[in-house]
């Protein structure tokens, strides 16, 4: 189905991209995705598939054709502990639909808007030194070539690694199939700390927590450390008036107004983080796991993420004060950080070694350049690399150093899509034209 419409223009969560395509398709099943890609690839023309927009790169950019997997968000197969989905699925659809079946994702993000294909597409990620992004849980693909073929791969094909997380160059995903675990309740702990002593500490509680996260206030030495682990008993349930007040009221509703002031007044923000990371109160219950992972995310941001290697993360926090005192403005949100361990995917930010995540935010709508030109320039000679869906400025010269199955990546790319059907200017700056 093609619908010219006026929902042609297309704007992403952060705001900070846009597009006008020229067609809207929706197709309902994997033979109609194929019958678009070949009249695409017979005519000369792109087809750029586009999820949630919760990507702040321009890799959802479509200028020609956008086609929605709106209509594919099915429940396909539940085999044991392998859950075949539609790619289209939301994620919050995925928890749900697991659930059900007495099982869970083993990790997740911190958002549950995007779609199965854009989740594992960027390399969307949760916290945990035993765990990597989640594209490291896909088993299986079926995807639609450039040439309008219907492939599927999984583990034991030689170019699998790669389908695993394509960053949309190798084709339209349409259906995943995703090993969960036993659905399992977290005893989440969360408190203020004073930053020193969460670096101090990290060592010993990487390995001790099975998820380790914090967050750093700048302009202060506060920070939030959060360890989740595993229980057998769900019997510390937060009362809905401390869900409410925290994670609705204080961490969206009120936090929204006090970034629109700060953006307004852009000399109280210190103050504010220094109140903010003060008021902090800890506190620790149980939930089940998505619940925890996930959480709301209703004031709206832009982002760039940096993963590092562990050893390097000393190094960059002891550097963002510096940075973040000297731009011409203010930075209103914390800087995020995780871990996770080694994978073998091919274009997995952590493939072969231990990593650091650190991520850093601006209120949509608010200057953010030159400070993440800056966080870049400070993370690049550290051999970061960069989130796929976060914002930065890396081209495909200085990207194929930092991942060493790069040139095996864009061999795929060759093979499943030489006509470029589905590239980009993201895709051609990000893995060459």
């Amino acid at each position: 189905m093609t619908i010219p419409r006026n929902g042609r223009r297309w704007v992403n969560w952060g705001g900070n991209q846009q597009s006008l395509a020229v067609d809207v398709l929706t197709p309902g099943t994997v033979d109609e995705v194929a019958v678009h890609v070949k009249e695409a690839s017979e005519t000369g023309r792109r087809v750029k598939v586009v999820g949630s927009g919760h990507s702040f790169t321009a890799i959802a950019v479509a200028d020609d054709q956008r086609l929605l997997l709106d209509r594919m968000t099915d429940l396909i197969a539940v085999d044991g502990p392998l859950v075949t989905v539609q790619a289209g699925m939301p994620l919050w659809k995925l928890n749900e639909t697991v659930a059900r079946h007495g099982l869970a994702m083993p990790n997740l993000g911190d958002i549950d808007a995007q779609t199965v294909a854009g989740a594992i597409s960027t390399g969307t990620h949760g916290t945990g030194i035993a765990h990597t992004t989640l594209a490291a849980c896909v088993e299986g693909v079926k995807i639609v070539t450039g040439h309008g073929e219907v492939l599927t791969f999984s583990k034991g094909d030689d170019i699998f690694p790669a389908t695993q997380l394509g960053i949309g160059a190798l084709g339209i995903l349409v259906e995943v199939t995703l090993r969960c675990v036993p659905a399992f309740t977290l005893l989440a702990d969360e408190r203020p700390m004073a930053l020193p002593d969460v670096l101090a500490g990290l060592d010993d509680w990487i390995p001790a927590n099975e998820f380790v996260e914090f967050y750093w206030y700048p302009y202060t030495d506060r920070a939030q450390l959060k360890r989740n682990n595993k229980v057998t008993g769900n019997d510390r349930r937060l009362s809905p008036f401390r869900h409410w007040l925290d994670d609705e009221f204080l961490a969206n509703s009120l936090w929204q107004g006090v970034c629109r002031l700060g953006r307004r007044v852009p000399a109280i923000v210190p103050a504010v983080q220094s109140i903010a990371a003060r008021a902090l109160t800890a506190r620790t219950y149980t939930e089940r796991s998505d619940r925890v992972f996930c959480t709301p995310r209703r004031v709206h941001f832009t982002e760039m993420e940096y993963e590092i290697p562990r050893a390097a993360l000393p190094e960059v926090l002891g550097a963002l004060p510096k940075i973040i005192g000297g731009l011409p403005f203010k930075v209103q949100f914390p800087v995020e950080v995780r871990f996770t361990g080694p994978d073998d995917v091919w274009l997995s930010h952590g493939y072969g070694r231990e990593s650091a995540y650190v991520a850093v935010h601006q209120f949509t709508g608010a200057p953010y350049e030159p400070y993440y030109r800056a966080f870049e320039a400070l993370c690049r000679p550290l051999g970061g690399r960069p989130h796929w869906g976060k914002l930065h400025y890396r081209t495909a010269e200085d990207l194929r150093p930092v991942y060493p199955r790069f040139d095996d990546f864009v061999a795929v790319r060759d093979r499943l899509d030489p006509a470029r059907v589905f590239t980009n200017d993201y895709l051609d700056r990000v893995l060459g034209a």
